[in-house]
């Protein structure tokens, strides 16, 4: 997904009294055993929390659209402990918390650091190798970047790299994956979606409804979303049972042929990566913003059922389907390996292009190569660790899908689509990084040699030597 949106920084809350916990200021450095703030991202120092390892994320939410000022929340975040912990982080942008409890015992007390730091005593410590569950009750106005209200009233909760913390207490960051369940109770006129596959629906009280969603394949924070609309509601089956369901918005466009055309493009990226790594597919097709702003992304690809802006159409299918291998099923390790997601994703569409006869090297190679030359600053970012600020720049559209081309050319279509196929094989619902790609593909072509070629592309920040730029059947454009 090419995103505009940028963190947001909100003031530390200071002495609120939420309930029966008392939230109050700490420096971010505070000492504690074990956990504390941050992975180690060099891009979002303050994302992530270490001294734990998640393993389910059990999200329930109430929500009223015609109150868009109000969530009510009760999160259980499962995880194991990797270091012994007095103390550790969850990420929570905003909102009163109003109790927390590990393993059901009241905690010793909750602090706010930061921009969005829970910082949590529990009453003992937890020993390193435990399997905790902490649940966190909070309410309140939701102020993440992520939070996108509708023009119809519902909401979308969407963005990348941060959207998590919008709505639900977590481990903000791609490196820690966990299956999900949601919970959401809307007045009975909405429809909530969610990741994965359906649960049932049911009425706790009249004039209200609850639905329920489970993904049971570990996802990274931001892929997770919630929708929440008056939705027209589309379901089928792909051929092996599995459960489509596209949603749209009142105002979306509905397309019967783009809808139709989903298993033939899942089937079609099967075919180059590998099988479909979900257990349910579809879209939700959201009808812009209420603010007319257009903050939120034009497609994000929230796992098993990304999201798309007004209408669900081939080309950006393909992209945000290419994602569920690359980005979702195999995640990457921190924001600097934004162009195994990005980069593969965007050459999906050529691939989709040359499906249907068009030749790679003159029409879409040969354009951008044209283009660059056009534009002084087309090679100047870097494809691995493109520099903070710049972990979604266009490059890793452009310049990156160049860059997949340009390999394949180099190495031949059985070793390329042979490194696809074993990068998702090996990392399957893991995380990995750009040089171990790299260092996959050398394996697989049997190319050790390849080091230039990716020293000129992936790391360099001029033009490529012309046996790196036309390499193969690419040389006829020389």
């Amino acid at each position: 997904m090419r995103s505009t949106t940028k963190r947001h920084r909100y003031p530390t809350v200071v002495g609120i009294l939420a309930g029966s916990v008392l939230l109050t200021a700490v420096p971010s450095a505070a000492t504690t055993t074990g956990g504390g703030s941050g992975v180690g991202d060099p891009y979002f120092p303050d994302d992530g929390n270490p001294g734990y390892d998640v393993s389910h994320y059990d999200v329930r939410v109430a929500y009223d659209p015609a109150r868009p000022g109000h969530l009510d929340g009760d999160t259980t975040v499962t995880a194991t402990a990797t270091d012994r912990l007095d103390r550790f982080h969850l990420d929570l942008e905003g909102f009163q918390v109003g109790s927390v409890t590990v393993d059901g015992v009241p905690v010793r007390s909750v602090t706010r650091s930061g921009a969005h730091e829970l910082v949590i005593t529990p009453a003992g410590r937890i020993a390193k190798g435990a399997k905790f569950a902490v649940r966190v009750r909070y309410s309140g106005k939701p102020v993440g970047e992520s939070w996108h209200r509708l023009t119809n009233g519902g909401v979308s909760v969407t963005g990348e790299p941060h959207s998590a913390t919008a709505w639900y207490p977590a481990n903000d960051h791609p490196s820690d994956k966990a299956t999900f369940r949601l919970t959401a109770t809307v007045p009975d006129t909405w429809t909530v979606i969610g990741n994965g596959r359906p649960g049932p629906a049911t009425s706790p009280a009249k004039g209200r409804k609850t639905f329920r969603w489970y993904e049971d394949k570990p996802l990274a924070t931001y892929l997770s979303t919630l929708a929440i609309d008056k939705f027209t509601v589309h379901s089928s089956k792909l051929a092996d049972g599995s459960p489509v369901i596209n949603a749209y918005s009142p105002g979306a466009v509905i397309d019967p042929e783009s809808e139709a055309l989903l298993p033939e493009i899942i089937d079609f990226l099967a075919s180059k990566f590998g099988p479909y790594p979900f257990s349910s597919a579809g879209g939700i097709v959201i009808d812009g913003e209420a603010d007319g702003g257009g903050n939120g992304p034009l497609a994000l690809e929230t796992q098993s059922r990304p999201t798309y802006s007004g209408v669900m159409f081939d080309a950006s299918m393909v992209h945000e389907y290419a994602h569920q291998w690359f980005g979702d099923s195999v995640s990457f390790s921190d924001w600097r390996d934004g162009c195994i997601a990005e980069c593969v994703a965007q050459y999906a569409n050529q691939l989709w292009e040359e499906k249907g006869g068009a030749d790679l090297d003159t029409g879409f190679y040969a354009g951008l190569v044209e283009e660059s030359e056009q534009d002084p600053g087309f090679w100047s970012v870097k494809l691995y660790d493109p520099g903070q600020g710049k972990e979604l720049d266009p490059a890793l559209y452009d310049k990156g899908s160049m860059m997949m081309h340009a390999l394949r050319r180099t190495i031949g279509d059985a070793a390329f689509f042979g490194t696809l196929r074993q990068w998702q094989k090996e990392h399957r619902y893991g995380n990995a990084t750009w040089p171990q790609f790299e260092a996959l593909a050398k394996k697989v072509s049997g190319r050790p040699d390849l080091t230039g070629f990716f020293d000129a592309w992936a790391h360099g920040t001029t033009v490529p030597e012309r046996k790196y730029l036309y390499p193969g059947s690419l040389g006829r454009l020389r």
